[in-house]
């Protein structure tokens, strides 16, 4: 703590907190909620929740490891697999306990486990907790990920469909065939792509009709989903496993009947939602060049996940007062979220912006470039060098 508020926040902020917002005008743009589709509001969906709740009826207050088969939760998680062409699946609390019981139940000790560098924390979490050999390779590196696994041999491969940082996609098709060609499990994180991309918001593994050659597909539900829980494809005989290996699984109490009913709502509504899947692409792609034009790097990435990468925290802690006294409210990510001096301010971007709502983004972008110093980011310097 002493680290943390004296040598961080004290000497490097000057006794800002990175974290602590102003308070947002009425009028205030929020690019910092996952909420991809705009689903959070839906009346439907509301009162499909609503008239769970109203039916009164007790819900078991248990582990999943103890309801019966065709149970509320169990007819949720088959609808749900079938969605994303698995055989079966599992609902855990959150998509931190899916990665980590799932990582735990997959990777036993010493066992190489081939991690993006930008793999969400969770992921790296569980191969911690179940004493693993995590191997890191560059992001979205694929000769440097054939030559860890060349090196340390089969283990399991794990990426994100896209990346939670800077909307990078990964490669997952040059991924899959490292994985075949050397007998490793790969594990595909989709939460920022379930919803959001594929046939009916399938995702990507989906999108690639890989569905059939990737052993393991996890998200989180509190992204398109506008929920609280995660979600785990996987066969019925490894389903069965989990519910013995996985401490996260075990010792966690199963959701309850008005979550149920959320997201089984949810996922009927998003099927359909193929219009807000084509507003949130094209949003992205007229925000990013925007941003481009302006002579902001975003290159990393290509979806609905923007990242401002000034670099060092006091440089981020600019770009975040100076983007806020706009009425732009994005999310800081800063270490551990990210590497040390690459620090950044994440632009989370949904269906339902409009278009005065982005120009009055990036009209704010253009307006602060010399009060952040844009020209001298990380990530501005790192463009001018590969133009070079």
């Amino acid at each position: 703590m002493d680290e943390h508020y004296i040598d961080r926040v004290e000497k490097l902020l000057g006794g800002e907190h990175m974290h602590k917002w102003c308070a947002p005008g009425p009028d205030a743009i929020y690019l910092s909620s996952n909420d991809y589709l705009c689903i959070a509001a839906e009346p439907q969906l509301i009162e499909a929740q609503a008239a769970r709740l109203k039916k009164g009826d007790a819900d078991l207050l248990m582990s999943s490891v103890f309801l019966q088969e065709g149970s509320p939760q169990h007819r949720l998680e088959n609808k749900l697999a079938r969605f994303m062409g698995s055989e079966d699946g599992l609902i855990s609390q959150s998509g931190w306990s899916a990665n980590v019981g799932l990582m735990q139940s997959i990777a036993s000790p010493g066992v190489p486990v081939y991690l993006d560098m930008q793999a969400h924390a969770s992921l790296w979490e569980g191969v911690h907790s179940g004493e693993a050999r995590p191997v890191p390779f560059l992001h979205n590196d694929i000769e440097h990920l054939r030559r860890q696994v060349l090196k340390h041999g089969a283990g399991v491969i794990v990426v994100d469909a896209v990346y939670s940082t800077n909307g990078s996609i990964c490669p997952l098709a040059e991924v899959l065939a490292i994985a075949e060609d050397s007998g490793s499990i790969l594990v595909v994180d989709e939460s920022h792509s379930l919803g959001t991309h594929g046939p009916g918001g399938a995702g990507l593994v989906a999108q690639m009709g890989l569905s059939d050659r990737v052993h393991f597909r996890t998200a989180s539900l509190a992204k398109a989903f506008g929920g609280r829980a995660g979600f785990i494809t996987c066969s019925s005989k490894f389903k069965g496993y989990f519910l013995s290996a996985s401490r996260p699984a075990i010792f966690s109490s199963c959701l309850l009947g008005h979550e149920l009913a959320w997201f089984d709502a949810a996922l009927d509504f998003i099927r359909h939602a193929d219009d807000r899947r084509t507003s949130l692409h094209r949003n992205a792609r007229r925000i990013r060049d925007g941003l481009t034009a302006l002579g902001y790097n975003v290159s990393d990435g290509t979806e609905q996940i923007i990242a401002l990468e000034a670099g060092t925290e006091p440089m981020t802690l600019c770009l975040r007062k100076a983007l806020e006294a706009e009425g732009i409210f994005g999310a800081v990510f800063c270490a551990p979220a990210t590497p040390k001096n690459r620090s950044l301010v994440r632009l989370t971007l949904n269906s339902g912006l409009t278009e005065v709502e982005i120009q009055r983004v990036l009209q704010a972008c253009d307006s602060i470039r010399e009060e952040v110093h844009l020209s001298s980011w990380s990530s501005t310097r790192r463009a001018a060098a590969a133009a070079a």
